[in-house]
Order: C-alpha cells, then sequence, then structure tokens
C-alpha cells in the first residue's frame, strides 16, 4: 500500500507549481503595493479598497454575476429536456446523442464563438434570413443577448451531461411503484425525477455558473471591444494596464466569489440529500 501511495507524489508536486504557487503569489501582489521586491515588501488594503468604492468596478461585478446567473438559468431550462430525452432514450440512441452533445466540445472555444459572430453580424446568417422574409434586420452582435447566447451555447454541454448522469443513474423501479400508486405522468416527474436529478442540476450550476461569471473571451468578441464584465477587466490589469497588484486583489475577489458558490451548491446538495435519506 505504501508503495502506491508514492504514486500520488507527482500529481502533489503538480498541484504545487501549478495550482498552489501561482494562487500564493496572486494573494501576495493583491495585498502589497507596487514595485516592491521580495526583500521590502509593503503591505496594503488600497487595492481593495480601491475596486470596493469605484462604482464602475461593482456595476462591472454586478453584470458579471447578472449574466452568469442567466447564463445558468438558461442551461437548466434548455439543458433539462435535452438531458431527459437522452437518459429516456435506448442504449444505443443515448450514446449517439451524448456524442452528438460533446463533438462540438472538440473544437477550440476560440473558433466556436468566432462562428457566433458570422452568425449574428449585420450582414450574418440571422438578418439575411429576416430580410428574406421581409422582416426587419437588428442590432445581435455586441450587445447583451450575443453574449448570453455565446455562454450558453459554450456552457450548455456541462449542463446536459451532469443531468444525464443523474437521470441514467436513477432507478427505474421507483417511477413503476409511483405508476403502481396511481401517480401520472406530472406526479411521477415531481416527485421522483426531478427530486432524484438535483444533484446532476447542482453539479451543473457549478459547471456552468463558474466559467461564465470569470469569462472574458465570449465578452470581448461578441460584446465589443468595450464590452466590459469583470474577466475583461481582470485581463485588461495583467496584459494592457500592467497593474498586477490591482488585477490580483480583483482576481482574489473573484476567487473567494467562485468559492463561496461551490461551497454554497454543495451544502444544498449535501442538505437535498439528507432529506432524501431521511424521508
Amino acid at each position: 500500500m505504501r508503495e502506491f501511495k508514492r504514486l500520488v507524489i507527482p500529481y502533489i508536486v503538480w498541484i504545487a507549481l501549478m495550482i498552489v504557487i501561482p494562487m500564493l503569489l496572486i494573494v501576495m501582489y493583491a495585498f502589497t503595493k507596487e514595485g516592491n521586491d521580495v526583500a521590502t515588501l509593503s503591505f496594503t488594503f488600497d487595492h481593495f479598497i480601491k475596486f470596493f468604492t469605484d462604482p464602475d468596478f461593482l456595476n462591472t461585478l454586478f453584470l458579471s454575476l447578472k449574466i452568469a446567473f442567466i447564463t445558468t438559468v438558461l442551461c437548466i431550462l434548455l439543458g433539462y429536456p435535452v438531458a431527459y430525452a437522452i437518459a429516456s432514450a435506448p442504449a444505443k440512441r443515448s450514446n449517439l446523442y451524448i456524442l452528438l452533445i460533446t463533438l462540438p466540445m472538440w473544437i477550440n472555444m476560440l473558433v466556436r464563438t468566432y462562428a457566433w459572430i458570422g452568425i449574428l453580424a449585420d450582414n450574418g446568417l440571422v438578418n439575411h434570413i429576416l430580410s428574406f422574409f421581409g422582416l426587419n434586420t437588428t442590432q445581435l452582435l455586441y450587445t447583451d443577448f450575443a453574449v448570453v447566447l455565446g455562454m450558453v451555447y459554450n456552457f450548455i454541454p456541462f449542463m446536459i451531461l451532469q443531468i444525464h448522469s443523474s437521470l441514467a443513474k436513477m432507478d427505474k423501479n421507483l417511477l413503476d411503484a409511483a405508476n403502481d400508486l396511481g401517480a401520472n405522468r406530472i406526479q411521477r416527474f415531481l416527485h421522483v425525477t426531478l427530486p432524484l436529478s438535483i444533484p446532476g442540476i447542482i453539479s451543473g450550476i457549478t459547471l456552468v455558473f463558474l466559467p461564465s461569471v470569470s469569462s472574458f473571451v465570449i465578452p470581448k468578441l461578441l460584446g465589443g471591444g468595450g464590452y466590459m464584465l469583470i474577466g475583461n477587466i481582470i485581463e485588461t490589469q495583467f496584459i494592457t494596464v500592467g497593474e498586477w497588484n490591482f488585477g490580483s486583489a480583483i482576481s482574489m475577489i473573484m476567487a473567494l466569489i467562485i468559492m463561496f458558490s461551490m461551497y454554497l451548491t454543495r451544502k444544498i446538495d449535501r442538505d437535498h440529500t439528507e432529506r432524501r435519506m431521511n424521508v
């Protein structure tokens, strides 16, 4: 057994180099003044004060949370019926449907997002179709709608796969038992299928909300150069402005928000599991 434990060492080293040390550097930059070196560190809270006292940064944070929330809700509403249909299909068809869902994910997200620019542009596919039917064209690209659409398109497979995993593991005998007790299709869904799929929904929320709230590529391409979410501000601070200390402070704030979101979703999942076991 001890020999197998040694196999964990490379993973521990990799985690330390790629995750722990960079996170420690971000924390150090967030709480230190610009221009310090290791020998003369000067700690400060000015970067956090600057963020929370500037209405523009707070509005951007709230917009990011709003866009991520809308994206997550839409992924649930659109992804659940798809996951339910896949789970209800025969095994061979189910595997084919899962392949079709994951197939676009084999293409780089940047390429997939660029494709939406051609579809939503003023002279793109959607407006050409509207013009063909004699309808007025509209501004689709560089709007909140385009950003949400791009996020839903890129992240909905995560929601579908998580919900499908919960539905596929569900004991079908429970549905037969509910049917024998006189429950109709709606009652079987509300009292059996939906509660048993909640863990998958919660996992899907985690996998959709977290990348949505910190995304910067999709807002930049589909929202335009002036469209700023919190991820775009962090990117700008590190790459364009060069204020690593302020960028690290914002990154740390987002890391705390993400950690709280993960804790909240895990707590909801745990409470739901405990209630289900006590019934």
